[in-house]
């Protein structure tokens, strides 16, 4: 189905949103330049309301159609914080501020929801409330529950809410969603491992605390391979190992960390779990003192099925039914949309970006052929969901 001239009209100015939010990238909530930039363009576009500092620096921008206020109220939401990442991609519109990097493709959502809040507030074609939410710190400092916090759901009266995340290797102009569990819940872990430090020459006077790092590495493979349901998905990955400083010395202290990934809350249970009994009874049976600290993450994004429906024909209007993957797999990332999805029903789509570098990668660029795309996507979903 052809895009709606109207929003190709915007593709222009979308994409130069879109470059110079990329020139500009900012961490977490420290989004004051994106925000104010986010921000003057919804004043501009003529919403009737538009609010700054929601979880700290979040914006709301609020559209109201054609119908009485007491309609149905949907959010949509975008997010602006970039990754400490340098990027290597030598664009001509790359990254000013050396360590920072839009490698996730939120410059682009921002553009695509702004897009769209462009196109809804000159139409407004619908009956009721769209609430475009532009969010801060998604990559990892949990922004969107900052946003939840702040009574985003209640101050604006939002009942659904939808996200949209950009894909590389999908191609442009489709999208992927699921019902039920989509992206993992993301946990960490950090083993400290205390023993008796000595001469290497004579390891016999000392509990060493390596080798008791390494036998629980080994042990927490288990985890996944013998103790999860086959049929079941559970990521543990130890990342980090530090103990040390010279060739002759068998330190007192060693250190793990690592994360966690599971779909199934009754599968992060168990995993916690098990992460902390393996460790210590490692650390019981070689002698040395064991302390496990686990901290839980962003949640499972878990769709709900009668909104993951609706998006998924939201999605075939403009791709058809050939461009809509309707079981796409689950992935083992992790998203804070997760938060507003246990909030309020609702659903999270993938959009195509086509033959890209993958996301977080330094040489990742967002897809300018994709704004169209997630622009009439955002539209089409108000002005069917509200429809007159």
């Amino acid at each position: 189905m052809p895009i709606n001239p109207a929003i190709q009209n915007l593709a222009a100015d979308a994409q130069a949103w879109r470059r110079d939010i990329h020139q500009h990238p900012e961490l977490l909530y420290d989004v004051p330049r994106t925000a104010a930039f986010v921000a003057e363009r919804l004043k501009a576009f003529g919403c009737d309301e538009v609010a700054t500092g929601i979880g700290r620096s979040g914006v709301v921008g609020i559209i109201r159609g054609r119908g009485p206020a007491s309609q149905r109220t949907i959010g949509l939401r975008a997010d602006m914080d970039a990754l400490p990442i340098h990027e290597t991609t030598n664009l001509a519109y790359q990254s000013t501020n050396p360590g920072k990097m839009h490698a996730c493709g939120h410059d682009g959502h921002t553009a695509m929801l702004l897009g769209a809040a462009r196109y809804l507030a000159q139409s407004r074609n619908f009956s009721g409330t769209a609430v475009m939410i532009f969010q801060p710190a998604e990559e990892g400092g949990g922004g969107g529950k900052a946003m939840l916090d702040d009574g985003l759901m209640e101050r604006f009266g939002v009942q659904e809410v939808y996200g949209m995340h950009n894909w590389p290797r999908l191609p442009v102009g489709t999208f992927a969603i699921r019902k039920g569990p989509f992206l993992a819940a993301a946990d960490r872990f950090t083993i400290d491992i205390e023993g008796r430090g000595g001469h290497a020459a004579q390891p016999h006077f000392g509990v060493d605390p390596i080798a008791a790092g390494a036998q629980i590495v080994s042990a927490l493979q288990t985890i996944v391979a013998r103790n999860v349901d086959p049929l079941d998905s559970c990521v543990v990955s130890v990342t980090c190992f530090h103990a040390g400083d010279t060739d002759n010395v068998i330190p007192q202290t060693a250190q793990l960390r690592g994360t966690t990934r599971t779909l199934l809350n009754k599968t992060r249970d168990f995993a916690e779990r098990r992460i902390t009994e393996i460790a210590k009874g490692v650390g019981a049976a070689l002698g040395v003192n064991v302390d496990v600290q686990y901290k839980r993450g962003y949640p499972p994004t878990i769709n709900h099925p009668k909104e993951t429906d609706f998006a998924a024909t939201i999605a075939r209007k403009i791709s058809g039914d050939s461009g809509v993957v309707t079981e796409a797999p689950p992935e083992m990332g992790a998203e804070d949309f997760s938060y507003m999805l246990e909030a309020r029903p609702g659903a999270f789509i993938f959009v195509g970006n086509g033959d890209s570098a993958s996301l977080h990668h330094p040489g990742y660029d967002f897809n300018d052929a994709a704004l169209p795309y997630g622009m009439s996507y955002w539209a089409q979903l108000v002005e069917s969901a509200l429809a007159v």
